[in-house]
């Protein structure tokens, strides 16, 4: 079952949010954070995958603080636009958007962040700086290399692409050298390989790490 729900921020923002239910009894929680390309149809698709597996999922409109029900194309002017939004934003905003999802799942016993691209990097953050999570999943996070001197307080998985033209695989071995903590995963695909509506999708690089992801956030 899914539907959207509204969100209320400690600072008083309202989002929008999309919610996905498993059909029997939640596993736990997972709140989802988008690209840079909004809460569309394949980050929904993600969502109501997670709830397949028995997870309850909110994937939280992180642009909503510059439009609302903004769904961008997988295309030159689509990622031109998403930059332009995500580099309005404070990061410090979206984290209390990324909260209030949090908060709509305490009934939850265990909740998990997993995010993707942009997402991938907010999860990071979260792991770092947000209380009430118990793991936290990033796909290739721009930006998370840059955060090695900052300690997740959860335990972390990593996703990256070793052909990610944004993100240099020098970068991520000196993250991997400061943060042995964290489980890092390295897969032979370029960036988005996770999107199966991205010419960047690697079907098995995605199925591998989704299979990752599921059984680090159930502890199996």
């Amino acid at each position: 079952m899914s539907n959207t729900l509204s969100l209320k921020t400690t600072d008083g923002h309202q989002l929008d949010a999309y919610l996905a239910k498993p059909s029997g009894s939640s596993k736990g929680g997972v709140v989802l954070l988008q690209e840079i390309f909004g809460v569309n149809d394949h980050i929904r698709s993600v969502c109501d995958r997670y709830a397949a597996n028995g997870f309850t999922t909110i994937a939280p409109a992180l642009f909503d603080r510059k439009e609302k029900a903004i769904e961008l194309n997988y295309d030159e002017a689509g990622i031109a636009k998403g930059l332009d939004y995500k580099n309005s934003i404070p990061a410090e905003d979206s984290l209390r958007d990324i909260e209030a999802a949090i908060a709509e799942l305490t009934e939850q016993s265990t909740i998990s962040v997993i995010g993707y691209c942009w997402g991938g990097f907010l999860s990071y953050m979260a792991a770092c700086k947000l209380n009430d999570l118990s793991k936290a999943v990033c796909y290739y996070g721009g930006g998370i290399p840059a955060q090695k001197t900052l300690a997740p307080q959860i335990p972390t998985l990593l996703h990256f692409g070793e052909e990610d033209h944004a993100i240099p695989m020098d970068s991520v071995q000196e993250f991997i050298k400061e943060r042995p903590e964290t489980d890092v995963h390295l897969y032979k695909t370029g960036h988005g390989f996770n999107c199966d509506a991205r010419a960047g999708y690697n079907k098995a690089a995605a199925i591998l790490a989704e299979s990752r992801t599921l059984a680090f956030i159930t502890g199996a």
